[in-house]
């Protein structure tokens, strides 16, 4: 009863969180202006951009498969595929809950041990952060002087200055608090066949170790070419996915593909803010980026954001739904011969 309590409150907060977001994303806007352009959109586009999304979700399933492998497990791609997408369901209640989520969804249906994916997911995740923060290096050098102001203005120094406030007034807590955490991990790892007597003590080492061999799976890969492939395949589509979105608005047919690896970039990282599949914060940070950027009107920027964001969340509450009662569905068991 405490635990459903405190996942409804965890929701109502984040939903919160989100609300103030499009709050901030759709003050001082022109309404009828921004109605207007959402009845002149052409809609056929987002077609082709929910494809491109799909080909980006059956390839990280892939992906998935592969990092899994070197576990001793071979789960099927549609498996996986229904697993991540009951995930991303998942997620759109609470966020990053979908990661568990889907490690259980696999575990339960393919009988592998979710500690072990759980290492898995961790792999995947670093790899994803990693290679955003490539392309933003990149899209920062090569970029014209707009774009470069704009991600070092919005993204970058806020989180420096975010960093800044964390170890720069409290340093003196974390100079006490680290050395106290590394002892008692010490303790814990030295002792650890005493503490396995006690039960709290016994699944935290078990998952810790399932955890661990997880992550060595990216170690352990047999097809690396294939892995790598298919990461590069998945940041294409979502490419794909962003641009071909923008010919759905005649203020914003005009941007190249370039342009979208931009809006790629400032909406992944928007992704990643801690609201359900980025409520308010993708609005908002790509509408101030194309108007800083691309000189585009904030209303229009927002009829590019909620053709974007709103066609993939229906997809993903679409296919979301679907994979859940396919993978959670309880399986007939044949009548025994008398």
């Amino acid at each position: 009863m405490r635990k459903n309590i405190l996942q409804i409150l965890k929701f109502i907060a984040f939903l919160a969180v989100g609300i103030v977001l499009l709050w901030f994303a759709f003050r001082n806007v022109n309404f009828n202006r921004l109605t207007a352009d959402l009845k002149e959109a052409d809609y056929s586009w987002l077609l082709l951009s929910v494809l491109f999304g799909l080909f980006a979700f059956i390839s990280r399933a892939r992906r998935w498969v592969l990092l899994v492998n070197p576990l001793g497990f071979s789960p099927s791609l549609k498996n996986s595929f229904y697993a991540l997408m009951t995930g991303y369901l998942a997620n759109l209640a609470l966020p990053r809950i979908g990661e568990i989520t889907r490690c259980v969804a696999l575990g339960k249906k393919e009988k592998i041990p979710v500690d072990q994916l759980i290492g898995t997911v961790v792999v995947e995740r670093t790899i994803d952060f990693l290679s955003l923060l490539l392309i933003m290096i990149i899209l920062i050098f090569t970029s014209g002087d707009q774009i470069s102001l704009f991600l070092k203005e919005s993204i970058l120094i806020p989180i420096q200055q975010k960093v800044s406030s964390i170890f720069g007034v409290t340093w003196i807590i974390w100079v006490i608090l680290f050395p106290i955490f590394i002892i008692m991990l010490f303790l814990m790892i030295r002792h650890k066949k005493s503490l396995r007597k006690f039960r709290f003590f016994s699944k935290i080492f078990d998952l810790a170790r399932g955890i661990i061999n997880g992550l060595k799976t990216i170690t352990n890969l047999k097809r690396k070419w294939e892995f790598i492939f298919h990461t590069i395949f998945i940041w294409i589509n979502y490419a794909l996915m962003t641009w071909v979105v923008v010919f759905s608005i005649e203020s914003t047919s005009h941007l190249t593909f370039g342009d979208s690896i931009f809006l790629l970039v400032i909406g992944g990282l928007a992704m990643s803010a801690p609201v359900q599949s980025g409520l308010g914060a993708f609005h908002y940070i790509i509408s101030r980026g194309l108007l800083f950027v691309k000189g585009i009107p904030i209303e229009e920027g927002l009829v590019y954001a909620l053709l974007s964001h709103e066609s993939q969340l229906i997809v993903i509450a679409i296919i979301g739904t679907l994979s859940f009662f396919i993978i959670f569905r309880k399986e007939k068991v044949p009548p025994t011969p008398e």
